[in-house]
């Protein structure tokens, strides 16, 4: 295993209310920041883990039905963009190597399209969720294909069609992953429920493991409370999402893993490198 850094960058932000994210919150409006891993690896270089947001959101969501998707979740943009932020770190977007897609919601992919060297890993089920349906029923799921890369066929290795791998005890009750390396440092994990094709990354070496939106936040992790069945019914499977949870909250309970949700303040505070 080769990984060398891992940091994590907040690259914008929604606000919506906190009932929407966690089962029982309140009716005042939460910021969620938009969490991104930067993850060095001895020998393929810097892979991004999602992208945040970015200006093409803003875009994306310029005509009617995809304005719907800006009102529900207003969205304020980083003071620096990704591509600001990686040069602290010495990277140009051309450098990136490739970008792990946790799932195509626009918080998640807004700045896919500025590493056009990259190779994608993705769900194929995802990737086809953008594709299907009316305008209106993608906007409804939380999905802009303005923010897809025209490419992405030609660059993409999917998850599906990786062989699954066992995982250590460390990771249990989750049992199963994809290596994207081949050596063991970079593990995806279909974490389903939150939407199709919903995966996270586990990083063995540094103990860390992106979650994506499996949950908004480590409380609702620790707690096991999961959002209300209404935003869950909206994007994906409740039934499915609370299982997952589940098992997030059991593995939480070991202690020996750093869970890191996709939009957490907490996790932000923690994290996120200032100034």
């Amino acid at each position: 295993m080769s990984v060398t850094a891992v940091h994590i960058l907040q690259v914008g932000a929604c606000r919506h209310p906190e009932i929407m994210s966690r089962r029982g919150g309140h009716l005042c409006p939460v910021d969620f920041p938009a969490l991104v891993g930067l993850i060095v690896h001895e020998s393929w270089g810097p892979i991004l883990f999602d992208t945040g947001y970015d200006r093409r959101f803003f875009t994306a969501t310029e005509p009617f039905p995809e304005r719907l998707y800006r009102l529900a979740t207003p969205v304020s943009l980083p003071e620096q963009p990704l591509e600001d932020q990686l040069k602290t770190y010495g990277y140009a977007p051309d450098d990136i190597a490739a970008v792990v897609v946790s799932h195509f919601h626009g918080d998640h992919v807004a700045g896919l399209t500025r590493f056009t060297q990259a190779r994608i890993f993705c769900a194929r089920a995802g990737l086809e969720a953008t594709r299907r349906g009316s305008r209106f029923t993608r906007v409804r799921q939380g999905l802009l294909g303005a923010l897809v890369p025209e490419d992405i066929d030609r660059r993409a290795t999917f998850f599906e069609v990786l062989p699954p791998e066992a995982l250590g005890d460390d990771l249990a009750p989750f049992t199963h992953g994809v290596d994207l390396c081949g050596d063991g440092s970079l593990i995806a994990v279909e974490l389903p429920g939150h939407c199709k094709g919903h995966w996270g990354l586990w990083v063995p070496q540094a103990r860390l493991f992106f979650i994506g939106d499996a949950a908004w936040s480590l409380d609702a992790v620790e707690d096991n409370v999961p959002p209300p069945a209404l935003t869950t019914g909206l994007l994906g499977h409740t039934a499915t999402y609370r299982a997952t949870l589940t098992a997030l909250n059991a593995l939480s309970k070991r202690g020996r893993v750093e869970i890191i949700p996709s939009h957490c303040a907490r996790t932000a505070g923690k994290w996120v490198r200032h100034g």
